[in-house]
């Protein structure tokens, strides 16, 4: 929301670059990170060895490496600190292992390792991390594939989790017919497919398991329930509740479990026996209601900041009036036009007349400074059209000036751009560079550079970012359209259409729809006809 389009002039890359690199050699050590990692030796070094040893090894090493999921519950930057609830859990675990050692220099230490959550098991196995911490579901699946330290105590529920509107859920076997969004790689999967086949030997209909695109994890998914985006998921019993406690609009059903006792546990290599046999010790030393349950948890969540439904009945009437604009503007400039009304959305609920303290104005809050800039030349940005038409060329020119690398893949490189857009192109080039101090890919954005970000300018960036996405995701997610245009597919949209004066009909309409798969950029559409005609009064 502060980025460099409201404050200032553009400057070339190659010169932020450089000051920055100078800045970093006269701060001598102090600009490299204190890191995701502990503090040790050759922290960086260690991050990026293969090493597969057992904890005696690990001892010698004075490092266990702990894989993480960077994400709003389990790991996180608050204020420059790690934390969420594997940082509290591998803290613990830390002093259980010093426990009796008095000197400092015979410590053992945890770094954080983060990774996306379905890189857990292979960067385990591949000996990248010593530990995959997370409370994973404990399946044969993947029991054929790495150990588990369980302990007696952890065991978990799959609760149902609706929005506040669903109605008609009484048993398990009433989602039959119904669509369910849940993280793509969870157990939440085996689980569903394991009920409808159940549903197939009575006779119902099976249950549309929707996967949720591989950036988005549980949270940000009972986000997406909460706004009415997304209507029903799956979550662990525990962070079921934990998130029930800031998201008003979701509702847990108790009662309603896709499986329950399920035995859950941090994942290590089979080989390592005595980690496993350490790690089983110190589970049952910790009591999961007391550590989890007692957490301060809305000292972190409780801002108010959560995704709004971008496809309720009046933010369709929104983008009704603007659609044809974000089209239009996207075509030009090679972009998604879901994600330039994402963008708008979040920036101002796609409401021209905004206009914030420092004078950004408009749907897509533009500086008239930034607008005027040689590099975007558009006049009268309070004109809805000029607007959207500037925001869309400083997003091409930040595009390709910035991030232009071809290591950058198409969606890291609009995950950059759109950081940029909030932060400004030097901040995000100096946290790229941030990041591979930290052992992290300065070209992949999500479960890398956003940690960097989250850790050095703070969580504001890389909540915009995620926000856009969730948004966009949200525009793609109701797939069974009917209407003028790929986004009228909901309820609210197919009623809309109506009060504008449309029927399913004659009048044929081309839609286009991203392929299977394409997230950011839709550059291999498929498409599909839909006939309207005006009714008849």
């Amino acid at each position: 929301m502060n980025g460099d389009r409201r404050r200032t002039r553009l400057a070339p890359p190659g010169l932020l670059l450089a000051l920055f690199v100078l800045a970093g050699w006269l701060a001598a050590g102090t600009l490299l990170p204190h890191t995701v990692l502990a503090a040790g030796d050759s922290p960086i070094a260690d991050v990026k060895a293969r090493f597969t040893g057992d904890l005696p090894d690990m001892r010698k090493r004075k490092r266990i490496r702990a894989l993480v999921t960077y994400s709003r519950t389990d790991f996180f930057f608050h204020k420059g600190r790690a934390s969420g609830l594997q940082v509290d859990f591998l803290h613990e675990y830390e002093k259980f292992l010093n426990k009796g050692v008095k000197r400092a220099d015979k410590r053992i230490h945890i770094t954080f390792i983060p990774v996306p959550f379905n890189d857990l098991l292979p960067a385990l196995k591949q000996g990248r991390g010593d530990i995959a911490a997370a409370l994973l579901t404990i399946t044969p699946q993947r029991e054929k594939q790495v150990a588990f330290a369980r302990g007696t105590r952890f065991k978990v529920d799959e609760l149902l989790v609706t929005h506040k509107s669903v109605a008609g859920l009484e048993k398990i076997d009433d989602l039959a017919g119904r669509t369910v969004d849940v993280m793509d790689g969870s157990s939440y999967l085996e689980h569903l497919e394991a009920l409808n086949r159940r549903l197939k030997k009575k006779g119902l209909p099976a249950v549309k398991i929707e996967r949720a695109d591989p950036p988005l994890l549980t949270e940000d998914i009972l986000e997406m329930v909460n706004s009415g985006a997304m209507k029903i998921t799956v979550v662990d019993d525990y962070k079921a509740r934990l998130w029930a406690r800031v998201l008003p609009n979701i509702r847990v059903h108790e009662k309603l479990r896709l499986s329950a006792g399920n035995p859950v546990g941090w994942a290590i290599r089979k080989q390592n026996t005595k980690l496993q046999a350490s790690l089983d010790a110190f589970a049952l030393k910790v009591r999961k209601g007391s550590l989890l349950g007692n957490m301060l948890f809305k000292r972190y969540y409780n801002d108010g900041r959560w995704m709004k439904n971008p496809l309720s009945r009046e933010e369709l009437a929104q983008m009704k009036k603007y659609i044809g604009l974000f089209r239009k503007y996207g075509r030009k400039y090679d972009f998604d036009y879901l994600v330039l009304m994402a963008l708008g959305f979040q920036e101002s609920g796609l409401d021209n007349r905004k206009k914030s303290h420092r004078g950004a104005v408009g749907i897509m809050q533009m500086l008239p400074s930034t607008a005027a800039d040689k590099h975007v030349k558009v006049g009268n940005i309070r004109n809805a059209e000029n607007n959207i038409h500037a925001a869309t060329k400083y997003l091409a020119f930040l595009r390709d000036r910035y991030f232009s690398d071809p290591a950058i893949d198409a969606q890291n490189r609009l995950a950059f751009t759109l950081a940029a857009y909030n932060a400004g192109p030097a901040n995000v080039q100096k946290i790229c560079t941030r990041a591979k101090q930290m052992g992290l890919d300065p070209n992949v954005w999500f479960a890398n550079v956003e940690v960097a970000a989250a850790k050095y300018i703070g969580r504001e960036t890389v909540q915009y970012v995620a926000h856009i996405y969730k948004y966009y995701v949200a525009y793609k997610h109701a797939s069974t359209m009917e209407g003028t245009d790929r986004i009228f597919l909901s309820a609210a949209g197919r009623g809309l259409l109506a009060a504008q004066g449309y029927e399913s009909g004659v009048e044929q309409q081309r839609l286009v729809l991203p392929a299977a798969g394409r997230r950011w950029q839709d550059d291999g559409p498929l498409t599909r006809t839909v006939a309207l005609k005006p009714q008849t009064p």
